[in-house]
């Protein structure tokens, strides 16, 4: 069974499919878009080995033509030099505007292919096959594409929407529990935006999503994903280019972003992973507003826990410098950072109105322990 979710942005509106077994039957819902045969898959190291070659045997089964191009593995990966190695290893197969490209992978393929689709012939079509549970419940859905500088994360980019978003939920079998505990995070943060329900949801069957030993996990992923996917694409169908509500799904990114670029993008510390204790520092910066109810920030921090998250105290960040990075992040406006704060869980809103020194406070109290 696939369940089908459409992202409504008039002439460019396109379909999110969910579903098992979804990449051997690839085809089938990826010829509808092509307006040749000819395509590129790009994928990184990894998902090459356990997923590239379903995809590929499904492409020559069906006569559609492809090359395959696999770039290195991680968030480095997101940078102006691969940006144009891409750029160029496109140039040299000679693409047409009429072609398709294919980004088979998480978030870091996902936002520099998406990226590389945006500038290639000033704009060439691209689909989202997401491998990952951070890029199937995000990432992939919403048209945000982009690459790191050395100034910040995802500060160079554009807003390119795929042409279709094809998300089979068979491919997270192969991830470690890390990386399925920090797409988790992604899923957590639509119940403490706007949906206390979905929230609790998760408390009662978060960790049978999460654990390798559910027999039932496959179907309380795919229910997370379709719950996500749906959230996302009514909030990228109201403001496509974060002019307004689209900026609450920024829920504790300020921070994670700045725990990211403190820690070098290096694999000791994954996106979801930072953005799960950015939504908890969210939290507690609500609280000592006096927003949000010190019972709500307590149980956020200890679901998390419970599922296995990481947790801040385990770094030796350097306070002055996260608050550094903080003032380069994206969402900076006349010269104040909006923040995501919340009056409690589902009740999300955005503030520039923070203390900065209320912001160290928290995080050097974090930071403790």
């Amino acid at each position: 069974m696939i369940q089908i979710t459409k992202v409504n942005l008039g002439e460019r509106s396109y379909e999110i499919l969910v579903g098992e077994n979804l990449l051997d039957n690839a085809a089938e819902y990826i010829c509808p878009h092509l307006k040749r045969s000819k395509t590129v898959i790009i994928t990184d190291e990894n998902v090459a080995t356990h997923q590239l070659s379903r995809l590929e045997n499904n492409f020559s089964a069906n006569n559609i033509g492809f090359t395959t191009i696999v770039l290195s593995a991680g968030e480095a990966t997101k940078s102006f030099s691969m940006l144009e190695e891409l750029l160029n290893l496109l140039l040299e197969q000679r693409l047409e505007r009429s072609d398709t490209i294919i980004a088979l992978g998480g978030g870091v393929i996902g936002d520099l292919v998406g990226f590389a689709a945006s500038v290639y012939l000033r704009g060439i079509n691209f689909i989202q096959i997401p491998t990952t549970l951070l890029a199937q419940v995000d990432s992939s859905v919403g048209g945000k594409t982009g690459i790191n500088s050395n100034y910040g994360k995802n500060l160079i980019g554009a807003f390119h929407q795929p042409q279709l978003v094809l998300i089979d939920v068979t491919t997270l079998e192969t991830l470690d529990p890390r990386h399925i505990i920090s797409g988790y995070s992604e899923i957590v943060k639509y119940g403490l935006i706007n949906d206390q329900a979905f929230f609790n949801w998760l408390l009662k069957n978060g960790k049978k999503l999460i654990s390798e030993e559910n027999h039932e996990q496959r179907a309380f992923r795919t229910q997370a994903i379709i719950k996500s996917c749906e959230a996302k694409a009514a909030v990228v169908a109201d403001d496509e280019k974060e002019a307004g509500s689209r900026a609450l799904l920024n829920l504790g990114h300020t921070f994670g972003h700045a725990l990211e670029a403190e820690n070098g993008y290096n694999d000791n510390l994954f996106h979801g992973e930072a953005v799960a204790m950015g939504m908890i520092l969210a939290f507690k910066l609500s609280l000592k507003m006096g927003f949000c109810p010190a019972e709500d920030v307590a149980q956020i921090e200890h679901h998390f826990e419970d599922v296995g998250a990481q947790s801040i105290s385990q770094f030796n960040f350097n306070v002055d410098r996260l608050l550094e990075h903080m003032k380069g992040d994206k969402k900076m406006s006349d010269g104040k950072l909006t923040f995501v704060i919340a009056n409690g869980i589902g009740s999300a809103f955005l503030s520039k109105d923070v203390n900065m020194e209320d912001v160290k406070d928290v995080l050097e109290q974090a930071l403790k322990g």
